[in-house]
């Protein structure tokens, strides 16, 4: 077997069209602020990057490089300025605690990423709208949303029994519990009836299913590393560093979908020769997806959300 390797780019391409499109039909500029504290780095190569993404569909994104003491001011500037439609965060922009509470600064209305708490709320008790009637739509997290549109694209609900939820009977094993990744893309999936084992350096987490309940619910585990790759129909890795042990062919299951969105290389090149599919990086769609989210959270706007 020779894993497919698929390129985040390509899936992200109708996502972009389709943005384009939308963009173009509202006859107005839409306009994105990115903050960030890095004057280099993966933070402001990816910002970089990021704003390429969204002129490509139409979106003028300004980059506002500030100290780290400037950031909570800047992002008030933004909340109150009419004509910013959009904001997003480059993180680090001080550090994890003061990050978490800049996330909160962010008006929801303009929240491109889908991390504030009012968001994070929705997904969590798995609530898909944000009106009782199920017309408007809820923000998801953008870099979740894209891995769940790559998984799709792998194959991923065809795995699933789908008698009571898409991905039900799917196994998962995702090894990253951040809060800006790892523990959304988890609760997504184990919304979506997927049983995920969830590993980070505390241990290991389990989301269990939301299958015969509203929500998914979260319990303690004792399992490690070898049992959850070994029972895993899909793999996702987001390790920040160098030094964490490759995942290799031997840990997987035969024809699992491996999935990595960290800045380094996750897996060691065997998974290809055992995996079914492969994502090496995910970039281009955590782009797509924001800038998805940005036409939505307009049309919320309009709709008086």
């Amino acid at each position: 077997m020779t894993a497919r390797v698929i390129d985040a780019a390509e899936v992200a391409a109708p996502f972009r069209a389709e943005t384009r499109e939308r963009v173009a039909r509202l006859g107005r500029e839409l306009r994105v602020v990115g903050l960030l504290s890095q004057s280099e780095g993966p933070a402001h190569t990816y910002a970089q990057y990021a704003r390429g993404g969204a002129e490509d569909v139409g979106v003028t994104m300004e980059l506002w490089q500030l100290e780290p003491d400037q950031v909570g001011a800047a992002i008030r500037d933004a909340n109150a300025d009419p004509a910013v439609d959009g904001i997003f965060l480059y993180y680090p922009l001080v550090d994890p605690v003061e990050d978490r509470w800049l996330r909160e600064l962010v008006d929801p209305r303009k929240d491109v990423e889908g991390m504030h708490s009012f968001w994070s709320r929705l997904l969590y008790e798995n609530r898909r709208y944000v009106d009782d009637a199920g017309s408007l739509r809820a923000i998801l997290p953008c870099t979740p949303l894209g891995i769940l549109k790559l998984l799709e694209a792998a194959g991923l609900n065809a795995l699933g029994r789908g008698e009571l939820a898409p991905l039900q009977g799917v196994q998962a094993c995702v090894i990253n519990r951040s809060e800006i990744v790892g523990r959304p893309l988890s609760a997504m999936l184990a919304n979506d009836g997927a049983t995920v084992v969830s590993l980070d350096l505390t241990g290991a987490v389990v989301f269990e299913p939301a299958i015969g309940r509203h929500a998914h619910t979260v319990r303690d585990s004792n399992g490690d590393r070898a049992s959850a790759l070994r029972e895993a129909d899909v793999v996702i890795t987001g390790v920040p560093s160098r030094e964490f042990p490759l995942v290799t062919a031997e840990e997987i299951k035969p024809g699992a979908i491996c999935v990595n969105f960290s800045q380094f290389r996750n897996f060691d090149d065997s998974v290809l020769d055992v995996a079914s599919a492969f994502v090496p990086r995910v970039g281009p769609m955590t782009v797509a997806m924001a800038t998805r989210n940005l036409v939505r959270l307009n049309a919320l706007h309009q709709a008086g959300g």
